[in-house]
């Protein structure tokens, strides 16, 4: 049985940053929604309760059935949840004068486990609109700020512990000490969650699942698609049928060279060219959300169409991640994410009547990477950039033909090598290129010249949901441009983007 630390979440925006904290201490760890809060079972060594968005004053805030945990077995709370332990036990929670926000300093550290290797005026992070004024008790402060008397409680002769900061931020300078303290020294996991007992847990319970029957997964060339048809392999063998799908929009020589590294990790892959089917459902059309329903309509023809060719196949193998579940079952009562019509699989009909098996459905990007590396992937599909799903379809403003795909390959294969040859490319979260639907005036030699322009992009993210332009080096640029513009016929002008998000999205469409 895999040790697990339960994460109860009560809608904070810094939920999953626990998570992330205790996978990278190799502690296994789950989110679950307050309200649809686990039983124990043996192998829950601990729970955290997270902050929230609501007060624990409000009416309608969460109240989650804390007897099923509380003195049973080690409890942390961070900020809503710690408050919650106070008020609900004979406590007094009172809100701020002001909103407490940011930066703060520990100006007292107690005696206690929990607040081992954590030092006296080292930073934490605030996040709230309320205060615990009065403890239990039998509640002992063990840290306090400047203006947080009761910044952080234990229960004495009780492993309960609340902190009213964030350990799990990064501007926590010892958070992750005192996350380490709590799942380790106090509840005692033996840090065995790593990339190789991941690798060897899931290829047993994949052969345990799937037996002798046949899955189809429909790769992409990325990250996910790749790991998750490894896994796959390891397990089923030759009963997995990898389908990659040339839709016309990918990067220049990518689908032979990505099919041949498919091939070199013995996957069982066929290789579809559909370019012209995808050309001529696009001929025409400008509007960016009309253009990502066709590239997923047609991707799902295409998929449905070759995956009758398996007979008898009866699961789709995908490559979910595990942020992807947590929003599924948001703790605010949110819709479930969408996955948009263009993404690989996501868009694929219910009359295929397969069983989904999602081999990644636990992990996190980073912890993806990890353990392609440790199966062998090669570094070019692993530390591979994201690209999106209608891939080059949404970097050319307009309408989109075979002519303008090809100019943009090449303006795309100029600024990604350059990346790789200044070595720079793994200093950026997600590079390219948008062909602009403008044309303007030039001079090459003594001809005028009336031809497009482009827009570089490179964004630095950890997620996707905010990121900043790369200050790429001046020089960089300069060499690249001349690159572009004297070696790709039909390109005078070549622009930087220097948008952040927000206000700006990392792509144009």
């Amino acid at each position: 049985m895999q040790e697990t630390i339960l994460i109860l979440d009560f809608g904070s925006q810094y939920t999953q940053l626990i998570a992330r904290r205790l996978r990278e201490l190799n502690v296994y760890c789950e989110i679950h929604p307050w309200n649809k809060a686990p039983e124990l079972t043996p192998e829950v060594k601990g729970v955290i309760f997270s902050g929230s968005p609501f007060s624990v004053r409000d009416e309608n805030s969460p109240k989650p059935e804390v007897d099923k945990y509380k003195g049973k077995v080690p409890l942390l709370g961070v900020c809503f949840g710690a408050q919650f332990l106070a008020q609900n036990f004979g406590g007094e929670v009172m809100a701020s004068n002001t909103r407490e926000y940011g930066r703060a300093h520990l100006s007292f550290v107690g005696e206690s486990v929990l607040a081992k290797d954590v030092v006296n005026n080292s930073q934490v992070w605030m996040s709230h609109g309320d205060t615990i004024t009065r403890i239990p008790d039998n509640y002992r402060v063990i840290f306090s700020t400047e203006d947080v008397e009761v910044a952080g409680f234990e229960i004495e002769g009780e492993n309960t512990f609340g902190v009213q900061f964030h350990p799990e931020v990064y501007h926590s300078e010892y958070g992750k000490n005192l996350l380490k303290n709590f799942v380790v020294d106090i509840c005692k996991c033996e840090q065995s969650w790593t990339p190789a007992s991941f690798i060897e847990s899931t290829v047993e319970e994949l052969r345990e699942k799937l037996g002798d029957d046949k899955v189809i997964l429909g790769l992409s060339g990325g990250v996910d698609s790749s790991v998750a048809a490894t896994l796959l392999n390891k397990a089923i063998g030759q009963n997995l049928y990898c389908i990659f799908v040339d839709n016309g929009l990918l990067r220049k020589n990518e689908f032979e060279e990505v099919l041949a590294s498919y091939k070199g990790l013995g996957l069982n892959v066929k290789g579809v060219d559909a370019k012209s089917r995808f050309y001529e459902g696009l001929k025409g059309e400008s509007d960016p959300e009309k253009k990502r329903k066709i590239i997923g309509n047609i991707f799902v023809e295409v998929f449905d169409e070759e995956s009758h060719l398996v007979e008898n196949a009866k699961w789709l193998g995908q490559g979910t991640i595990y942020p992807d579940v947590i929003e599924s079952v948001s703790a605010t009562g949110g819709p479930s994410a969408t996955i948009k019509s263009h993404h690989n699989v996501g868009g694929l009909p219910d009359y295929m009547k397969l069983k989904v098996v999602e081999p990644l459905r636990l992990l996190f990007k980073d912890e993806v990477r990890r353990v392609g590396r440790e199966l062998g992937i090669p570094d070019t599909i692993i530390g591979r950039h994201p690209f999106p799903g209608p891939g080059l379809g949404i970097r050319i403003l307009g309408d989109i033909t075979a002519e303008k795909v090809q100019i943009l390959q090449e303006v795309d294969h100029i600024f990604i090598k350059g990346l790789k040859d200044w070595g720079l490319y793994d200093d950026v979260w997600q590079a390219g290129v948008i062909l602009l639907p403008v044309q303007s005036v030039g001079v090459m030699g003594d001809e005028r010249t009336y031809e497009n322009a482009v827009a570089l992009r490179a964004v630095s993210s950890t997620d996707g949901m905010t990121a900043d332009w790369v200050h790429l080096p001046y020089d960089f640029l300069a060499k690249i441009s001349n690159q572009i513009i004297n070696g790709v016929k039909g390109i005078n002008r070549v622009t930087y983007d220097i948008s952040s998000k927000p206000p700006a999205t990392i792509e144009w469409e």
